[in-house]
């Protein structure tokens, strides 16, 4: 439906990103939130965030634990981003939280933020639901990211990698202390397993807060799980070894239900009765982890790979993991001011095969439905990934029945 509350919200994007906190609290100290008594499990990382406050939510569902869960970035819909164990937030509910923050900031200077106001939508409407959980996950960072407003009862740290260097540092160990900026004193932190310059950072952050610190050192094992991939059973035991931390025990039976149920959009997502595969791998960690799970999920079997890029990630670094599952390459587009264009795909291409064996085919489509149109025409599973925005436009032209339908249609 039209929006003119959500036209507003997207309009406030012009303000940019702005890391602090002084805003965002002055925003939710004006609207009484966070709800005194409500309890956070906050989530930080570079991959694994989504997919470990999935696991996570999707046991306190089953658990009988009315829960809500903050994510981002949305494929489809802003409804994506706030949910609780029921439903999305509403388009009508949507719209009432928006036109309440904006009549509160309509003077402010400076004004806050699409991603502060999006979390203050969240935290009101999760009151008005009378939830006691949230599982919040961070935007960018950690330390001056909008969500480390909160105090949570488990901070939690999934698997740290070279991703937006630009705002977070140039090197491992300063990523790892803007994420480890949501560690708190006091508050007991569990993490992934992760390379020896992060854990260093997070483990002497957690020492210098007397923060209680859990290292998950095993994927989970003898779980079905709804999300496919072996780096999924490590995300899980994270989310297990997190809801332990906070106080919530589990029963077996109802892990194994909450796990194999859980479902995250964009994420090794198979579509047209396996024939396609959307993965929103978008860094050089989440493009290993996505080749490992083709692999492991198809052996022997190479994709035909309809690749878009974001301005501003490494593509070499993204296209290099890929390769070895490439059969070909349709190179292609996508509908935001991010998007970047095929003929410095092409350049990226060409430098990370320059230590491969042999040739690949690539080719350069117009659009996302040229590209599927040509990708459908060999025999090879289509696997589009690069960009969650590609991956979100490609879903958001998907039928009730699971097929793509062309934008042009």
């Amino acid at each position: 439906m039209a929006s003119p509350a959500l036209d507003w919200l997207y309009s406030t994007q012009l303000y940019g990103i702005k890391l602090g906190l002084d805003n965002v609290h002055k925003l939710l100290e004006a609207m009484s939130l966070p709800q005194e008594g409500m309890k956070f499990i906050h989530v930080a990382g570079t991959n694994g965030k989504g997919s470990t406050c999935a696991f996570m939510h999707a046991i306190l569902k089953e658990s009988g634990i009315q829960a809500g869960l903050f994510t981002s970035p949305h494929l489809v819909r802003f409804n994506e981003r706030i949910r609780d164990t029921e439903r999305e937030i509403s388009d009508e509910e949507l719209e009432a939280g928006l036109e309440k923050i904006r009549t509160l900031v309509a003077d402010w200077d400076p004004h806050p933020t699409f991603f502060e106001i999006a979390l203050a939508v969240a935290l009101d409407w999760f009151r008005l639901r009378g939830l006691g959980w949230v599982v919040l996950e961070t935007g960018l960072g950690g330390r001056l990211d909008a969500t480390n407003a909160i105090i949570p009862e488990v901070s939690v740290l999934t698997r740290i990698g070279m991703d937006h260097r630009e705002q977070l540092g140039d090197t491992l160990a300063k990523i790892a202390g803007e994420k480890a900026g949501i560690i708190k004193r006091g508050v007991p932190v569990v993490s992934s397993a992760q390379d020896e310059a992060a854990l260093r950072v997070i483990e002497r952050t957690a020492k210098s807060l007397k923060a209680p610190f859990t290292l998950v050192d095993g994927p989970l094992t003898n779980v079905k799980l709804g999300l496919m991939g072996p780096h999924q059973a490590w995300n899980a035991a994270v989310a297990l070894e997190a809801l332990r931390e906070a106080g919530i025990r589990v029963p077996a039976v109802v892990l194994e239900a909450a796990l194999q149920n859980v479902h995250w959009a964009g994420r090794f997502h198979s579509l047209e009765k396996g024939q396609v595969v959307v993965d929103g791998a978008h860094n050089g960690d989440a493009a290993l982890a996505l080749a490992w799970t083709w692999k492991t999920e198809y052996p022997g079997q190479k994709a035909t790979i309809i690749f878009g890029g974001s301005s501003g990630k490494d593509l070499v670094d993204v296209m290099w993991p890929l390769a070895e599952i490439a059969e070909r390459w349709v190179l292609t587009p996508f509908q935001s001011p991010r998007s970047v264009p095929v003929s410095d795909l092409s350049e990226a291409l060409a430098e990370a095969m320059t230590d491969t064996d042999g040739d690949v085919e690539s080719m350069e489509a117009r659009s996302l439905d040229d590209a599927y149109e040509v990708a459908r025409q060999f025999p090879e599973r289509i696997l589009i990934t690069g960009s969650l925005f590609l991956v979100g436009e490609f879903l958001s032209n998907v039928s009730a029945t699971g097929t793509y339908q062309p934008s042009a249609q």
